[in-house]
């Protein structure tokens, strides 16, 4: 019988049936009732799959929901129906949703919350307190059903598509099962655990509310994104982790009052690189290190700074159970203190790439992942990263990236967040400009300030010989700038 991720989460519940899976406001729920109620849906969604699609072997159901316990519920439940489960993100325009229902081939559309896509579903159901929706779709694949099926797998998930068309990635439930043991090696999560959640469900389903379920940890539902607010939470219901974003952990860092949060033992920031600034001000605050991971979903966490968060908060830390390598274009395998492409292989990698259709083994005959991030590693054998490969700047042979002159933009006081690239230059080839926010867009600084202060702290041809001003930066439904 085929392993199922879902399967070995209800089994390990029965020894802690009364505890708590899911908190929010005025909303918890027990373990025992999180598996009643996902297999109650689970049913529902199996007499809808076998009606109308009696012959495939291995259906697809998308879920579109907001962030909720529902949404839990409901992907369990989808896992449950020995479904593969395909989240779609909430906050994409509507032709991307239907662009990734199309690529997915999806046979079940299920909405959950009063946005309901599409708006004129096929049936509504009622689960408990749960209202859901659904739509049966005319799936026709563009991959072979027979090799998917072959996979086992659990869920397709679309990477942030920073550099290029975003990739749909097959994850089977042996290799999730690998990867939340391996993650939490690093993580040490345990049912004491009480994970204070902050990110897009759709995007962090998988390394992140599986392992907290499978190793019966209580997840923490958080809506607001004001510091005052998730904090206020935190406290009140003793949070001892967050997992959050650099974004989340600067708001928190600049906090006004003088709480404190004493139950908090790890904070893990990922989806964005982490300013040293922020790590700083973090710690000062709370007494508690900033530990930045790499989160990669052809991977799930290979890496995290367990070993000198303090010391190092820009490392993403030294491998354990993953090997490293950072590598020149050539192939060859470069020394520490030497820039390269990092790659990773280890347990719980993706099992294939949707369209084209590839699989792993025929992708990575070796094991090796090339991650397309430009990387260090120093001679304790910490990796720093440097950036994307793809979005290295070539201004007249000299090259440089896009973060780098982030960072020092980012540090200037009425800067909020910025972007920069190249545009096109008769003489260079290309030039640097940038996209700036404000803090207080009413009171924008004269150019020439920004100008100067990035010649303070970069080489000349660093400098971006442009600025704008706009009101919000092109980002990835995870919330990566677009590069």
């Amino acid at each position: 019988m085929n392993l199922n991720v879902s399967d070995l989460i209800a089994l390990r519940a029965q020894s802690y049936p009364n505890h708590l899976a899911l908190l929010g406001d005025n909303f918890s729920i027990s373990y025992e009732d999180l598996i009643s109620c996902a297999d109650a849906i689970a049913e529902r969604i199996k007499s809808l799959l076998s009606a109308n699609w009696p012959s495939v072997p291995t259906h697809r159901v998308g879920l579109f929901a907001p962030n909720s316990g529902d949404y839990v519920i409901v992907a369990l439940g989808i896992l449950r129906a020995k479904a593969c489960f395909v989240p779609i993100a909430s906050e994409l325009a509507p032709l991307e949703r239907s662009d990734q229902a199309f690529r997915t081939a999806l046979h079940l559309l299920v909405s959950v919350g009063p946005k309901c896509w599409p708006e004129n579903p096929m049936g509504t159901e009622q689960t408990g307190n749960i209202i859901w929706h659904w739509s049966i779709l005319g799936a026709l694949p563009s991959f072979c059903e027979q090799r998917f099926a072959a996979l086992n797998p659990a869920f397709i998930r679309f990477s942030s598509g920073t550099t290029g068309e975003s990739k749909g990635v097959v994850l089977g439930h042996a290799s999730l099962h690998e990867r939340i043991i391996s993650a939490n090696k690093r993580l040490k999560i345990s049912a004491a655990d009480r994970i204070l959640w902050t990110l897009p469900m759709a995007h962090h389903f998988a390394v992140s509310i599986v392992l907290y379920l499978f190793e019966g940890a209580t997840v923490i539902l958080e809506d607001s994104h004001l510091a005052t607010g998730i904090l206020q939470n935190a406290v009140r219901n003793r949070a001892t982790l967050i997992y959050g974003s650099p974004f989340h952990f600067s708001l928190l860092a600049a906090e006004e009052s003088e709480t404190g949060w004493p139950s908090l033992r790890l904070a893990v920031s990922t989806a964005a690189p982490l300013r040293e600034d922020v790590a700083k001000a973090f710690l000062s605050r709370f007494g508690v290190p900033l530990t930045q991971g790499l989160g990669i979903i052809e991977a799930g966490l290979p890496l995290l700074n367990t070993t000198a968060a303090e010391t190092k908060p820009l490392s993403v830390g030294k491998p354990d159970d993953f090997e490293v390598a950072i590598r020149a274009e050539s192939g060859k395998k470069l020394t520490p203190g030497n820039l390269g492409e990092l790659y990773l292989r280890g347990p719980g990698f993706f099992d294939a790439y949707l369209l084209p259709w590839m699989e792993r083994t025929q992708l990575l005959p070796d094991g090796w992942l090339p991650t397309g991030d430009l990387a260090e590693e120093d001679a304790n054998g910490q990796i720093f990263l440097k950036g994307r490969r793809k979005s290295v700047i070539n201004v007249g042979g000299m090259k440089f990236f896009p973060e780098e002159v982030e960072d020092v933009i980012n540090q200037y006081p009425a800067v909020s967040c910025s972007r920069v690239f190249c545009m096109p230059h008769d003489r260079w080839g290309s030039i640097p400009v940038a996209e700036v926010v404000l803090k207080q867009p009413d009171d924008p600084p004269f150019p020439a300030a920004l100008t100067r202060y990035c010649k303070e702290r970069l080489a000349s041809y660093k400098v971006p010989l442009r600025f704008e001003f706009v009101s919000q930066l092109p980002l990835t439904a995870s919330g990566k700038i677009k590069r």
